[in-house]
């Protein structure tokens, strides 16, 4: 280590987790609710804006904590589908957890505030600047303190430093374009409760708009390396949204990535979670039910592996892959068929969600919660229209 690099305190940490967004949050408070000395280390100052749609499905909505204190901008009542801009259709929801629209750097704020109250040292300011690992893990920071921990998680985003250091690597990376746009009161009420989905020109693509009150959250997403098609794109959708003609109060971008199926999740005393696992539904690039869930279970290992010997250490680390792989990898595995139609039929996949009443009923419990992908995947009524599209491709 460098002779410059300061100890700290000499203290050594139960659990230290990098990042604090819903995967880093989460993983800490379930560690400091299980009695470990826990340390949440994020490099921007929060609350921080975050580029993402807010918009909180059932499985996320189960997976958040007691105790959360967030305002929710808009209950979504009903959605619209288009295919670039056509053959548009408007479908009313059901479920009894309908989807909720938040902003993110507020989400991130309020789980962060849970895990503190549940023990968690939450420092923000502060990024990761390297890594050393021996019968411990030493984590050197931005204000050159260097930290032992006896378990790391890494939840430091789809851009993750520990992702790298681990070999996670990843099958399907996106470019996702976003805008928080200032809407005037009738504007707002005519988006009130209900979202837009489009799907778009360029394979794998769409657009959403999710509204937030006075705001709306707008962006599309398509495949890396296309990225003037996909900032053209951008243009034609908020266009044809009528979204074009205020300035954006944000105006960003960021790559979603999804893992590859035989990708590490955990080696020794570090683990990964959220997008830095590139745990992300291939087709809706969906990612906060994801973070929240495995940061939980993260949380839970780490906490075994603080208490544990290199044996049990090394068996926390395949529990929590085990407990990854069987739920959430076997989600994406089944999102990955609906994305290799998707990416071929595009309209097919628009007409049987909006003119097939089962497969609408089949999308809306999965919004809700009331369903999973793989669930949904087994359906007579799913299975017929995949097997009518591959007939047509």
């Amino acid at each position: 280590m460098n002779a410059e690099t300061r100890r700290g305190d000499g203290r050594v940490w139960d659990v230290v987790v990098v990042g604090a967004g819903p995967a880093g949050a989460s993983a800490a408070r379930v560690a400091a609710e299980a009695g470990c000395r826990v340390l949440l280390l994020e490099r921007a100052r929060m609350p921080r804006y975050k580029t993402c749609g807010g918009g909180l499905i059932g499985h996320a909505q189960a997976a958040l904590p007691d105790g959360l204190k967030i305002e929710v901008r808009d209950t979504m009542d009903s959605f619209t589908f288009s295919h670039v801009g056509r053959r548009r259709r408007t479908l009313a929801t059901s479920g009894r957890r309908p989807c909720l629209m938040v902003f993110r750097d507020e989400l991130d704020a309020a789980l962060a505030e849970v895990a503190a109250r549940a023990g968690a040292e939450v420092r923000d300011g502060v990024a990761l600047a390297g890594l050393e690992e021996d019968e411990l893990v030493t984590v050197r920071t931005s204000t050159g303190e260097a930290v032992r921990t006896k378990a790391l998680i890494g939840a430091d985003g789809s851009a993750s430093r520990i992702a790298r250091r681990i070999g996670v690597r990843y099958e399907q990376t996106d470019l996702a374009l976003e805008v928080e746009v200032p809407v005037s009161d009738r504007a707002a009420g005519g988006w009130r409760g209900r979202a837009e989905f489009e799907w778009g020109p360029l394979p794998g693509s769409f657009g959403w708009v999710f509204p937030k009150a006075d705001v709306c959250t707008a962006g599309v997403v398509a495949a890396r390396g296309q990225g003037d098609a996909t900032r053209a794109y951008m243009r034609e959708f908020l266009a044809r949204q009528g979204l074009d003609g205020a300035t954006p109060l944000h105006d960003t971008g960021h790559l979603t990535r999804c893992r590859h199926p035989e990708s590490p999740l955990a080696r020794g005393r570090i683990m990964v979670a959220g997008d830095a696992a590139g745990l992300c539904d291939p087709w809706s690039r969906e990612g906060i039910s994801f973070a929240l869930r495995s940061g939980r279970w993260a949380g839970d290992a780490a906490a075994r592996m603080a208490g544990a010997d290199a044996p049990g250490v090394q068996q926390a680390g395949a529990d929590y892959t085990g407990k990854v792989l069987t739920d959430l990898g076997t989600e994406m595995a089944a999102s990955r068929q609906v994305m290799d139609i998707f990416l071929r039929r595009p309209g097919a996949v628009h007409g049987a969600l909006t003119r097939l009443p089962p497969v609408w009923r089949m999308f809306d419990r999965y919004m809700h919660g009331e369903a999973t992908i793989p669930a949904l995947m087994a359906h007579p009524a799913a299975r017929m229209a995949v097997r009518a599209a591959d007939r047509l491709l």
